[in-house]
């Protein structure tokens, strides 16, 4: 039986992972949970899945948790001491990192350094500590298994190979797909959160609209696949059906297809080298109709530019590029600035920001940090 310590377990990814192993319960249990903020749904999952830790950001959660949790054995901890030893809780086979944001970084390093095997969702720990994160686990020998549907589809198409000529990232466009900048000069918040294809958070659905979650995984890319910037092409495939190609040095180019759902890419991680039965809604490849490729506007999606500018350019730079993304996110989720103006503002951190190249873990922090810093000042924040 393979046991996992899920990070992030009342999102998306973490909800849909415990799907899996209550589906597979004969293969799979429950170590750990770690969450931010949901109390009550992360009652119910310590309930059902008994682990060992269960683990929140705040002080003030945990005093709930425990007060809830009172009648079981269950550890409750709280801060980021207490997600890093849920993350590397000692019976856990491997570590599911789905804490949004750099506040996942951390958590899965402390799961590294005891031996854990990863199964990667959050983006943000490559994007910002990549040359950190993959050279720990190449001494630790872990394995990162990449969660994102595109990530995960290279990883099969690769299936160990490193002959790769290029990889195609396929992108869906968001909402705003064929759009000009002129006609996202007043476009809502309700706008930007209807993602055709994807259920997302907010966070990640907002990154979708402007193009700058494809920038974040055309930076993981890199690390993941070992690959530069320029062996890396976006396509925007609207029907979401193929999730990532890879094209061989002999001109072969190998598609992974399959439906919407992100608990096939969460399930190869778990079950890898192994498959399981199917637990999503399997694709009908007789009605599937046409695909299209096209290539993506930069023009108006500056944020997928300023991410192939950051990753070149390397060192400290995504970090900036990914804090000052979070903060202007969050401006806007929160009414205090226009869609148009969150590449305008991670270009000005980015320009203010002077990178270093060789960056210690204390560095990419520090860099973060003024990256937010620089954001909070422009809106008063």
């Amino acid at each position: 039986m393979k046991k996992v310590s899920v990070l992030g377990s009342t999102g998306s990814i973490g909800t849909q992972t415990l799907d899996i192993i209550r589906r597979d319960s004969e293969n799979f249990s429950v170590s750990a949970l770690a969450a931010g903020s949901n109390v009550a749904l992360l009652e119910e999952q310590a309930r059902e899945f008994k682990p060992k830790i269960v683990a929140v950001a705040s002080a003030d959660a945990a005093k709930d948790l425990k007060t809830r949790l009172s009648d079981t054995d269950i550890l409750v901890l709280s801060g980021e001491e207490g997600l890093c030893e849920a993350a590397a809780i000692e019976d856990a086979d491997i570590t599911l990192g789905a804490i949004v944001g750099i506040a996942g970084l951390k958590p899965v390093l402390s799961a590294i350094e005891k031996g854990k095997d990863i199964a990667l969702a959050n983006k943000e720990t490559l994007v910002t500590a990549g040359d950190i994160v993959m050279a720990k686990a190449k001494e630790k020998n872990v394995k990162i298994l990449p969660v994102d549907s595109e990530h995960s589809a290279i990883f099969q198409c690769l299936d160990g190979r490193s002959d790769l000529n290029k990889i195609y990232l396929t992108a869906s466009g968001g909402p705003f797909f064929g759009k000009k900048k002129a006609d996202l000069e007043s476009v809502t918040l309700k706008d930007a959160l209807k993602h055709p294809t994807w259920s997302m958070g907010a966070k990640i659905t907002i990154d979708s609209a402007s193009l700058a979650n494809k920038g974040l995984e055309v930076i993981e890319a890199t690390h993941l696949f070992g690959v530069t910037a320029d062996k890396i092409e976006v396509v925007v495939h609207r029907q979401s059906i193929v999730h990532s190609m890879v094209e061989f040095k002999d001109g072969a180019i190998i598609a992974q297809l399959g439906s919407a759902d992100m608990r096939t890419p969460i399930s190869v991680a778990l079950n890898y080298p192994d498959r399981s039965e199917v637990s999503g809604k399997l694709l009908d490849i007789f009605n599937v109709g046409s695909l299209t490729f096209e290539k993506p506007d930069t023009d108006t999606f500056r944020m997928l530019a300023l991410a192939f500018k950051a990753t070149k350019a390397g060192g400290t730079m995504p970090t900036v590029l990914n804090g000052a993304n979070e903060e202007a996110v969050s401006a806007f989720l929160n009414g205090k600035c226009r869609f148009l103006d969150i590449a305008d503002i991670v270009e000005g951190a980015m320009e203010n920001h002077k990178i270093k190249e060789k960056p210690a873990l204390s560095d990419i922090f520090d860099a973060d940090r003024e990256a937010r810093d620089f954001v909070k000042a422009k809106f008063n924040l």
